[in-house]
């Protein structure tokens, strides 16, 4: 494969690469360069993760990149996700895994590493002490939206190490690529900062775009704080789609989503297409009664949303479209875990932890 099908395959999920040029030069330079993707293990797996995250890791598998796949659980365990229990967080991380399974994600491919026993060593902490030197405190404070905290939360004094630690463990794994959201963007970039002070290898930063929660877009002061408001979020069921939802929950939600007419900014429906269901499927159909102008079919994000904006298509029909392609790309999961012994106990006792922020 060439370096600008490589190049290709990454761009059609990336909302931004630092750099573009750097990533060519990777994969001119490369064949087989490192990307990571990490994750806080805790509750039950979202479409984000099971869906848009699995479909990014597709493309860069068939670009020929070698991924790790970072469970972080001490850094829920500090961050006070499941109530800061640590064998529950490691119950979910091994439940997580078994989503990418039911995904289809070859878990041959890629390198699943947990944090607790790669931090179990004076080299990572060594790296992370070198790059808090390099670090202001206020630098850190802002970075702490990488945690899902705002700058002024009240926090742990171990908290504060969580920028620092999630910056080290770009190095420590020795990765080319970070491959995360963009969410995380002042992680990456702050890495790459670090590295020119401490003469390290530069990463390159490919951040996907993070889809809305039901509720749509929550405006806030800043973009950043509009984000964190605005995402989906597993903590939060009532705009939350997960991975195990069936064809009536998803029916129930979606019908009560926010899906304003000929509005696309926003529109959470018209972003799973995009983001989701487009990059899943070749065409979606759309089935209407006759007097609503019958059956249509689109090829493209483009083509459903030029006839959304334009009036041509009803939030209604559009909602029922999405529950219907959605359930078709939950249901494989569904299966899985109905089949898979390991990995109905595992669901069914991460489904009884109690979630916390």
């Amino acid at each position: 494969m060439d370096t600008l099908t490589k190049v290709s395959l990454i761009k059609d999920f990336a909302e931004e690469i630092v750099t573009e040029e750097e990533l060519v030069k990777l994969f001119e330079t490369n064949s087989k360069p490192v990307a990571y993707d990490g994750f806080e293990p805790s509750g039950i797996a979202p479409i984000h993760f099971g869906l848009l995250r699995a479909t990014n890791l597709k493309n860069m598998l068939k670009a020929g990149v070698k991924f790790k796949l970072w469970l972080a659980d001490y850094f829920a365990f500090i961050n006070n996700k499941l109530g800061g229990d640590l064998e529950n967080i490691q119950t979910a991380g091994k439940y997580f895994v078994e989503v990418w399974k039911a995904c289809g994600i070859d878990i041959s491919k890629v390198e699943v590493l947990w944090a607790n026993k790669e931090m179990d060593s004076i080299k990572y902490w060594d790296g992370v002490l070198r790059i808090a030197r390099e670090v202001s405190l206020n630098r850190t404070k802002k970075s702490l939206t990488i945690a899902g905290r705002k700058e002024n939360d009240v926090i742990s004094t171990a908290q504060l190490f969580y920028p620092s630690m999630q910056v080290n463990d770009i190095f420590h794994l020795n990765v080319d690529i970070c491959q995360l959201g963009m969410d995380q963007r002042r992680a990456n970039m702050l890495a790459r900062d670090v590295s020119e002070k401490l003469k390290w290898r530069k990463p390159i930063a490919v951040h996907h775009h993070i889809i809305l929660g039901l509720k749509g877009l929550q405006k806030k002061e800043t973009d950043e704080e509009t984000l964190m408001a605005s995402k989906m979020s597993k903590s939060d069921p009532s705009s939350c789609i997960y991975m195990h939802d069936s064809f009536d929950e998803l029916k129930g939600k979606i019908n009560g989503a926010y899906c304003p007419a000929k509005i696309e900014e926003g529109n959470p429906l018209l972003e799973y297409c995009r983001h989701i269901i487009f990059k899943n499927v070749k065409n979606v159909k759309i089935e209407r009664d006759k007097k609503f102008g019958g059956d249509v079919s689109f090829g493209s994000y483009d083509e459903l949303r030029k006839d959304y904006i334009f009036g041509g298509l009803h939030p209604m029909d559009l909602k029922n479209s999405v529950v219907n392609e959605l359930n078709k790309l939950i249901k494989p999961t569904r299966e899985y875990f109905e089949k898979n012994k390991k990995a109905k106990e595992l669901y069914e006792t991460v489904k009884k932890f109690k979630i916390t922020r």
